[in-house]
């Protein structure tokens, strides 16, 4: 969960395995040596560690490319680069096209924060077959994540209980047990992680990249970053413009918003997903199993979730599926329309009594695998969210933007707003009330917005062109549904993105692709 948005955008590989189931740390590095000169040594990929969320070694793609992974080591404190390193966990799958016509690396961020790229980018690696013939596809965990240094928090089982706990409270002593448990979540990922946590900040991730542009081999950085990714590639562009290459913000956050203002934009966002899938279902030529109207449908689900307030019902055993969980689970079916399937099925058992799919959903979205292990995505998403960001929100404030943020949002909204208290008393300051991503002399990014999408609203890409600054970011608009564009298979868009990256041929500024 995130500090300014229990809904922060996250890889949505876990779910369907979920579904269809019914290392480095921080060390004492070479202080000397120039970093810049280090050589990768590239291995056979081992499987994922608990921290990325565990499972089986990658397997090759369809062309038969396998994966290989390696560790470059960076400074933990970029402001002292001569000093104590990290390990920053890397993946790849080499070009697969004649040598001649390879441009170089692609680095992949998909978001978060607190993904692990080495086992999304093999997770969708196949949607990626035109790009990777002429790069090297490349992504990898950030500081604070996966392998690379993870910012540890608390055990599986304190976990369990931390994502059943009451995230909408309705009176004093609710609030008081919300912040209590909160603070208590906070103070463990300061004695357990108290070496990493003044460094896992966005400008750090950043300078990281571009010191693996450098060991890469690479004169300029070529990018596609999605969701939180386009944040992160924003902030490279501000402080490294002139090394910037062909580069795609898909999925685009917006860079000027404090982190209430991103709250309220996701709740009117899930909002707006929510209404699409009422309508999707109830617009059949089938009956719609969970509701005859949009409304209907919508108003079942606010029942469904008041109920569970009151008297939680079987989920995964021994855990019970509460309002708290069934929330984050349907938030989960929001971000992909090929998960809309699922969040049908799994409101119609819960109406029945049994929570076990919207469980599973919730699971997925709070980084926990089938054998109960979750990965760190929670512990580097706070970490990372709140040395980022300045305000340090408290109940009073919540308490006066709740009729907003319910106006926005009847479902979501309560449940954004008391997300804002994720940072209370965390042990780094943050950063700024936003970003900077303006970056003068890059060359042009191609961003990409959404109309449909919950988790980063449409309007961000045009936030981000503006804040990139003129003459950089060149707006496409996706008139679709879900999480991101690319990902949706839509020809107009992979073409615009395939032909910017492969062979440097911008789409006009304002496109639309539907």
């Amino acid at each position: 969960m995130a500090n300014s948005s229990r809904l922060r955008a996250v890889a949505l590989t876990t779910t369907a395995v979920l579904l269809s189931a019914v290392l480095a740390g921080c060390g004492d590095g070479a202080k000397d040596e120039d970093l810049t000169a280090q050589k990768l040594d590239w291995k056979d990929c081992p499987a994922p560690s608990e921290a990325e969320g565990g499972g089986s070694a990658p397997s090759p793609l369809p062309n038969g490319t396998k994966w290989q992974c390696a560790t470059m080591r960076a400074p933990l404190d970029w402001s002292r680069p001569k000093g104590d390193t990290i390990g920053i966990a890397l993946i790849r799958a080499e070009a697969s096209g004649p040598a001649n016509k390879r441009i170089g690396s692609l680095v992949f961020n998909f978001g978060g924060p607190g993904g692990s790229g080495v086992t999304t980018l093999p997770a969708f690696g196949a949607d990626y077959g035109a790009l990777h013939t002429r790069y090297d596809l490349v992504s990898f965990d950030p500081r604070g994540v996966g392998r690379s240094a993870p910012v540890e928090c608390e055990s599986d089982a304190q976990l369990d209980e931390y994502f059943q706990q009451d995230a909408t409270p309705e009176d004093g002593a609710e609030r008081t047990q919300l912040l209590e448990r909160t603070k208590r979540f906070n103070a463990a990922c300061e004695k357990n992680s108290e070496k990493i946590l003044p460094h896992v900040r966005t400008t750090d991730a950043a300078r990281d990249m571009d010191l693996m542009r450098q060991v890469l081999g690479d004169r300029k950085l070529h990018y596609f970053g999605i969701s939180y990714g386009t944040e992160l590639g924003g902030v490279y562009a501000h402080l490294f413009p002139k090394n910037v290459g062909r580069a795609v913000f898909d999925a685009v956050v917006d860079p000027t918003q404090t982190p209430e203002q991103s709250a309220l934009g996701q709740a009117k966002g899930f909002q707006l997903a929510l209404d699409n899938f009422a309508k999707d279902c109830t617009s059949k030529t089938t009956d719609c199993p969970i509701g005859d109207t949009e409304q209907e449908v919508k108003d079942r689900i606010a029942k469904l979730l008041a109920d569970l307030e009151k008297k939680p019902i079987p989920g995964i055993f021994p855990r019970e599926l509460t309002q708290t969980a069934a929330t984050s689970g349907i938030a989960q079916s929001l971000y992909s329309k090929d998960f809309w399937e699922y969040l049908t099925e799994g409101l119609e058992e819960a109406y029945d009594g049994d929570g076990k799919i919207l469980m599973l959903l919730s699971d997925s979205m709070n980084g926990r695998n089938e054998n109960g292990e979750y990965s760190n995505l929670t512990a580097a998403n706070l970490a990372i969210n709140c040395s980022d960001e300045k305000p340090r929100y408290t109940t009073d404030h919540v308490l006066q933007k709740l009729p907003e943020f319910r106006a926005a949002s009847p479902l979501f909204g309560e449940y954004l707003a008391w997300g804002m208290v994720s940072c209370t008393d965390w042990a780094v300051p943050g950063a700024a009330d936003h970003p900077d991503v303006s970056a003068p002399g890059a060359a042009p990014i191609l961003v990409i917005g959404n109309t449909g999408d919950p988790a980063t609203p449409y309007e961000g890409a045009r936030k981000m062109v503006g804040a990139l600054g003129k003459g950089v970011g060149i707006e496409l608009t996706y008139k679709g549904q879900g999480h991101g564009a690319y990902d949706s298979k839509n020809k107009c868009v992979q073409g615009a993105v395939n032909g910017y990256l492969l062979d440097g041929k911008l789409p006009r500024g304002g496109t639309v692709c539907s």
